[in-house]
């Protein structure tokens, strides 16, 4: 029996507990690949897993949705291609036809699907991206998920255009800072939002043009006081919730357009309608994307050199101290697995 390393949750409740062991290797059907995976990265809906606050959990699962590595065999040998091959996974499986929304099959990598916490990983062989050549492993890691959440919520949902202002709350996660990038390069002018002063000064480092903490006890005041030599905030791209969805809408130019990805800071305690109706602002859902969509990303982050936000790197033995890190939110970017593969 061939056996890899991986990390599998068990039960509900303790990242502590996370560790290296050793399970079987994936068998492969005539539509996937087996991929040597170099690195891993971290999503919070990793840490919702393991908290248990996700829905409908099924384990045992290998966790883990982002990952890039080398393609190491194919169940069919019409995809012999691909072997060899660097390559960045699209997480979403079973998008669907319909370009606005997944059907009810889709699902992503890590639950209940086993995804990329592991030395190997079976996928579809059409979700393999050839990987973007400036990147690092740990780079490439880095970009599926958020990247693909992002430039959605920028550009399908959102309809950013160059010379706008867009407000993305939130910055530091793995979402925000890529709309971040990916707004400064497409010519949008960026604000910022954050807990974290030293969050917003990196953000401004790396081209966002103003910066807000959502902490400051007049912040409705404050983010207009931002807004204001921009002539106002065209977009809202907001993975928060709560209180700060409730200020976009005052925020936002009439005629704006709020898209919304999370709840990370909780649900709206209200919502004005009349300020929506007369305002006339689009408030727009988005999650995820299809592969048409994860295509494009790829192709926006290979032809402006983009570089995913790495916060720190960690073994697989270090897995517990990478959930830590993500539960007290200290990180800016994204936390990434090293993978030696076999």
């Amino acid at each position: 029996m061939k056996l890899m390393k991986a990390i599998v949750l068990r039960e509900t409740g303790n990242y502590r507990s996370l560790k290296p062991e050793d399970v079987e290797f994936p068998v492969l059907s005539g539509t996937e690949a087996l991929v040597r995976m170099k690195a891993s990265a971290l999503n919070h809906r990793d840490l919702w897993i393991v908290k248990g606050l996700y829905a409908d959990i099924k384990l045992p699962v290998i966790l883990g949705s982002d990952g890039a590595g080398i393609v190491h065999s194919v169940g069919n040998e019409m995809h012999q291609a691909w072997v060899g091959r660097a390559v960045v996974i699209n997480p979403g499986l079973y998008w669907g036809e319909n370009e606005r929304v997944q059907q009810p099959a889709f699902r992503i990598l890590g639950m209940p699907d086993n995804g990329t916490f592991a030395e190997y990983v079976a996928v579809p062989v059409i979700n393999l991206y050839p990987k973007p050549e400036h990147l690092s492993w740990e780079e490439a890691a880095a970009l599926p998920l958020a990247g693909l959440t992002a430039y959605r919520a920028l550009f399908t949902q959102g309809r950013l255009l160059p010379g706008e202002t867009v407000l993305i709350t939130g910055i530091g996660g793995g979402v925000a800072t890529m709309a971040m990038l990916m707004a400064v390069q497409a010519g949008a002018r960026v604000i910022v939002t954050s807990g974290s002063d030293e969050k917003i000064e990196r953000s401004l480092s790396l081209g966002a043009h103003a910066g807000v903490n959502h902490n400051h006890p007049d912040l409705r005041k404050h983010i207009q006081q931002a807004a204001l030599p921009f002539g106002g905030i065209d977009l809202i791209v907001d993975g928060a919730g709560g209180k700060l969805f409730e200020i976009g809408i005052d925020a936002v130019k009439p005629g704006g357009r709020i898209v919304n990805y999370g709840v990370t800071a909780g649900k709206p305690e209200q919502l004005d309608l009349r300020k929506i109706f007369w305002k006339q602002i689009t408030l727009q859902g988005s999650t995820m994307g299809r592969p048409a969509e994860f295509e494009r990303m790829c192709a926006l982050i290979q032809s402006r050199k983009i570089r995913p936000v790495v916060d720190q790197v960690f073994t697989p033995s270090d897995i517990a101290r990478a959930f830590e890190k993500m539960d007290q939110g200290l990180q800016q970017g994204k936390l990434t697995i090293k993978w030696e593969g076999k």
